[in-house]
């Protein structure tokens, strides 16, 4: 098993990262492909991800096999193939089309802090998950989803909500995922034991 480290991402065999942050405690799986994003504290993803354009929350979950962020082809163009913007792989005297990189790079994605992307899902561009929330293997979230909710099908619609409202605004409230490393380990038997309004009740305050 890894030992993750504060330091440096631990890479799983095959990963490949370009222009992309990583904060502590990160981790990419097997044959992961990770582009032109930012992965914050404790976020990890499992094998064969594809994330590209994407803020990638603390303590984010991201099964295998998933798709977030995923570049579009020009559709509302009379051709939407590969030569109108990689152009330099059919001619030699041709350049790619940078207008269309730097459009696609600015089209984020966003998961918020803890949220848990089910294996296979597709995350589409300018979404945003939000703290907490819930993404159903198989789904494709085409809409923002709000915090704890759980959302499932394809198109992505809400399921139900985690928790109460009252408990959720006490969570986003409390920010857990904003503690210290430290702070974290002390309350760890709690994380593992207490539903969250009890670990809410001692926490609070």
């Amino acid at each position: 098993m890894p030992k993750l480290s504060k330091d440096a991402p631990f890479l799983h065999e095959g990963v490949k990262v370009v222009n992309s942050t990583f904060g502590a405690y990160c981790e990419v799986g097997q044959g992961s492909i990770v582009l032109n994003s930012a992965f914050e504290d404790y976020a990890y993803c499992d094998r064969f991800s594809d994330i590209a354009n994407c803020t990638v929350g603390k303590f984010s979950n991201i099964a295998a096999m998933t798709r977030i962020g995923p570049t579009d082809h020009p559709w509302r163009n009379a051709a939407q193939h590969h030569f109108l913007y990689r152009s330099s792989y059919y001619w030699d005297d041709v350049e790619d089309d940078p207008a269309f990189f730097e459009a696609r790079a600015a089209r984020r994605t966003v998961l918020g802090a803890d949220c848990w992307i089910g294996h296979g899902a597709v995350i589409k561009p300018e979404v945003t998950v939000g703290v907490g929330a819930v993404v159903a293997s198989g789904a494709v979230v085409t809409k923002d989803v709000g915090p704890f909710m759980m959302v499932a099908g394809v198109p992505a619609k809400p399921i139900r909500s985690r928790f109460t409202e009252t408990v959720a605004e006490r969570l986003l409230a409390l920010s857990w995922w904003d503690w210290s490393h430290e702070r974290l380990k002390v309350a760890l038997a709690d994380f593992r034991a207490l539903p969250a309004e009890a670990f809410l009740e001692k926490y609070e305050g």
